[in-house]
């Protein structure tokens, strides 16, 4: 990391994020933006880089100098957005609607310092697996839904909802790294190419990293 980054910040509490962000090597501390999400624009990208700048930007009001990423991830499907389900109910309809088909998922990112953002996203086309409702009821009963947009993980491993992607993972995961690190170049920061098997095949991969 160079002088002119500082402090990199991750405005999420995310522990999926943190894994991410991880796999760059630079350091970096958590400060979690506590901002209101709700937005009426109809338009998944849109959403994704408006949220993810609107959580950077709520963090970097109170740091100063420190270099603040934001990240936001929406499910979209049948012309609407799927957040995070609020009970049992929400996240079976969830499931059940995104079940054997295939939808989109947009993680946008933002880099603010100083008032000043760079604004980045990532879609991925995801195409689920045709799981019964057993297999759904169960992943359910391990309240592992209600803290992802969409109600799954693609990286879950006894769940396994996907049947198979188009795009970055990373994206669906919550933060795609080949675009983050794009930014943070530009921003001057020397971050590592990503750490993880899967970047090395990711399509969003820059020519010649």
């Amino acid at each position: 990391m160079t002088e002119a980054a500082r402090t990199i910040v991750l405005a999420s509490g995310s522990p999926r994020r943190r894994e991410l962000l991880a796999a760059l090597g630079v350091p970096f501390e958590v400060d979690v933006s506590d901002v209101d999400e709700s937005t009426d624009e109809p338009d998944p990208v849109r959403v994704a880089t408006l949220l993810a700048e609107r959580k950077a930007r709520a963090v970097a009001a109170r740091r100063p100098g420190d270099l603040v990423i934001g990240s936001d991830t929406v499910v979209a499907v049948d012309g609407r957005m799927l957040g995070k389900p609020a009970d049992a109910d929400e996240a079976r309809a969830m499931l059940t609607t995104l079940r054997d088909r295939t939808h989109q998922v947009v993680t946008g990112i933002a880099l603010v310092r100083d008032g000043e953002a760079s604004v980045a996203h990532a879609a991925t086309d995801v195409t689920m697996r045709a799981y019964t409702d057993a297999e759904m009821e169960a992943f359910i009963a391990t309240g592992s839904p209600f803290d992802k947009a969409g109600g799954y993980a693609i990286q879950d491993p006894a769940f396994a909802p996907v049947a198979r992607f188009e795009g970055c993972q990373c994206a669906v995961i919550g933060l795609p790294l080949w675009t983050l690190h794009t930014l943070l170049t530009a921003a001057g920061v020397e971050a590592s190419p990503p750490a993880l098997d899967r970047c090395v095949t990711c399509p969003a991969r820059p020519v010649g990293r």
